[in-house]
């Protein structure tokens, strides 16, 4: 019997609940026994709609771990043994190596998406206690404004606006095919690589996570980072290969820059600065990784010189942060309602991460194909912004339907709806109850017609 909206809102918060520490939410027990960044502002967002003190706490803790540069690290390592757990953990990061690391908590030396703002404003718009919302707002803004700082200080050499980021990891779709090109030109057999031991494999099928080449590569660029004390001047000038402006990365930071403005404005501080940084980066978006060959976003090589002809999902999120112009709109929306993607007419569940005529397509392996949640609820914002908004009710429809089908998986299979990796996954469950806070009645009704 399928559940009703009731019960699956009930469940979410549910796995929230069981992810918890007393200090911060996992993203799942097993295989990510630590507070992840950018999974914790999806998971804030989720919560800002019910338990607006424990969405604060989240951010708050997250915020503790900030670099002193004001680099915001990808994880927060647990101080409760988990080091056996997952790899790399903090004595291979070794971050003492750099000035800048705080001496206070362990963290990795990398960084992710900055949702950060976005997830702040979030619990400012949903509060239940505005005046105490207000309040962490206030307490929080140093570190945001710290945070877009350090990104357009260290990270834009090109100070055109765009961001790079120097690992897959920091783009948050660790394995996608579009780092393929990039990470060719590390080859394990002619550098050094550390001696280290995989821990995902005795949590997930290793056919669904990226391959044991792939690992060597990641930690190569580790290795390099901590060997280089985490400069990001040492970084480059020792040739690190791996400098891509990624399209997710920065659109993300154009939105942030967005929601940061709100933040100001909220909080009688000024909002020119952000907003005249959300502008550069669009325009640096349009003019720089817009392909008008692939109808697409495309991430940039900064190394070679040159643009990343992959086709992924995520060349279509300049929706989300309101980026292109309505005709570039239009364009997109035509690629993508197509079978390469995910065609309206053909009532398909929700879009892949990449193009399913490439030949390198996969329906269940880690970020080479299958659906995700969090950059289909982005997708979702991006299409209502533009007023497709049959195709934005699929989604939503969508992200309630396949975890009240196949549960609270860290992806799922675009034809069938299997879950895939972890269960009991955080953002999964986080991002599902921001749509059943945010549903109008068409999408409700879809799930509950008697009512």
């Amino acid at each position: 019997m399928q559940k009703t909206l009731a019960q699956l809102t009930s469940d979410a918060k549910a796995v929230l609940r069981g992810n918890r520490t007393d200090k911060f939410t996992k993203p799942t027990s097993n295989l990510y026994p630590h507070q992840w960044s950018w999974d914790s502002c999806f998971i804030s967002i989720g919560y800002s709609h019910y338990d607006q003190q424990w969405a604060q706490k989240e951010m708050l803790h997250l915020f503790n771990a900030q670099w002193k540069n004001g680099m915001i690290p990808h994880i927060v390592f647990d101080d409760r043994g988990y080091e056996e757990k997952y790899f790399p953990g903090p004595a291979f990061w070794e971050i003492e190596r750099s000035t800048n690391a705080p001496d206070h908590v362990k963290t990795s030396g990398i960084c992710q998406p900055p949702v950060h703002a976005t997830a702040v404003r979030a619990i400012l718009e949903n509060a239940t206690d505005p005046a105490k919302a207000r309040e962490f707002a206030q307490t929080v803004y140093p570190a945001l404004a710290a945070w877009h700082d350090y990104l357009y200080r260290e990270r834009d050499i090109g100070s055109d606006g765009l961001v790079y980021i120097r690992h897959p990891w920091e783009s948050g779709q660790d394995n996608s095919p579009a780092w393929d090109p990039v990470l060719r030109e590390i080859d394990p057999e002619s550098v050094d690589i550390p001696a280290y031991q995989r821990r995902d494999l005795s949590h997930v099928d290793a056919s669904e996570r990226p391959d044991d080449i792939d690992y060597d590569r990641y930690i190569y660029l580790v290795d390099l980072f901590r060997t280089a004390g985490y400069s990001e001047a040492a970084i480059r000038e020792a040739g690190c290969p791996f400098l891509v402006e990624d399209v997710l990365f920065n659109t993300i930071l154009c939105q942030a820059n967005r929601d940061l403005a709100a933040i100001a404005d909220e909080i009688d501080e000024d909002p020119s600065r952000w907003t005249a940084l959300a502008e550069k980066t669009s325009d640096a978006l349009n003019r720089k990784l817009w392909s008008e060959k692939h109808k697409l976003y495309m991430n940039y090589d900064t190394v070679a010189g040159q643009p990343i002809s992959e086709r992924i999902l995520a060349g279509f999120l300049p929706l989300y942060a309101g980026i292109p112009g309505p005709d570039r709109a239009d364009t997109l929306f035509t690629y993508l309602n197509t079978t390469c993607f995910c065609r309206l007419a053909d009532d398909c569940l929700a879009v892949p991460t990449y193009d399913r005529s490439s030949p390198d397509y996969s329906s269940s392996k880690y970020w080479r194909g299958p659906i995700w949640i969090n950059l289909n609820w982005m997708l979702c914002l991006g299409l209502s912004r533009y007023g497709f908004d049959d195709y934005a009710g699929r989604i939503m429809k969508s992200i309630i339907w396949l975890p009240m089908n196949s549960g609270f998986r860290e992806y799922f299979d675009p034809d069938t709806g299997k879950g895939y990796g972890t269960d009991r996954f955080s953002w999964t469950a986080a991002l599902l109850l921001d749509v059943l806070y945010s549903a109008d009645e068409n999408v409700k009704n879809f799930f509950s017609p008697q009512m």
